[in-house]
């Protein structure tokens, strides 16, 4: 019985520690820093919510925007799977030229 319920806890962990990052460029020679990171909250996966970061305004004008990113940190991971994908938090990252 002890052996079926680690199992089930490493299947779940695994599961529910799946990453993926979205990038969007828009200008290809941006800079390897981002200007802008911040933790954004999610709950359940982010079902049903969205967050916004106003990149134009981050880096003074749409002009100046050179890549937006969202990413799953380890930070981000490691706090999905300790709250078993109650809280799931992404990472926001505006790059500026």
């Amino acid at each position: 019985m002890k052996k079926l319920i680690i199992a089930a806890a490493i299947g779940a962990a695994t599961v529910m520690s799946g990453c993926a990052t979205q990038t969007a460029v828009i200008q290809p020679n941006a800079q390897s820093v981002a200007t802008y990171s911040k933790s954004q909250s999610f709950f359940i996966s982010g079902l049903g919510q969205e967050q916004t970061v106003n990149a134009a305004e981050v880096c003074g004008g749409a002009a100046n925007v050179a890549k937006i990113q969202t990413i799953q940190q380890p930070v981000d991971i490691a706090l999905g799977v300790v709250s078993f994908g109650i809280y799931t938090p992404r990472t926001a990252k505006v790059y500026c030229r």
